[in-house]
């Protein structure tokens, strides 16, 4: 479901229209979000408890993989990813949050709702 980490390639051989790509990218990002601490589950879970409620904060999709995937990288959260699927709504729910993958920004957002149950929003 998110992005595969950038293929290895020599540096410098982005062409134009990847460049291009990545400054659109990098000007539609939202900023009105705060980055999560995604070194581990507790500290992920410290930081989504002091979210405010309906604030969104994010975790980089790697960090997302390495947490809660076993799958590879293009793999993970994907259609044959039930087990990492699994463990992040887990641990969403757990953590009164609804979750948000933006593959386009490679993050996954997560939103406090103190009514939220294992619920997960995917893009359309």
């Amino acid at each position: 479901m998110c992005p595969p980490h950038a293929s290895k390639r020599d540096e410098g051989s982005s062409t134009i229209r990847e460049i291009i790509k990545a400054s659109k990218a990098d000007a539609a990002a939202p900023s009105d979000a705060m980055k999560l601490d995604g070194t581990s589950e507790a500290s992920l879970a410290r930081s989504l408890s002091a979210l405010p409620p309906d604030e969104r904060g994010w975790i980089t999709c790697a960090e997302a993989h390495t947490l809660f995937s076993t799958k590879g990288d293009q793999y993970a959260f994907g259609e044959t990813d039930d087990d990492g699927r699994k463990n992040i709504e887990s641990f969403a729910a757990q953590h009164q949050s609804v979750i948000n993958f933006m593959p386009a920004e490679g993050r996954v957002y997560f939103v406090r709702d103190p009514t939220a149950e294992a619920s997960i929003a995917r893009p359309g």
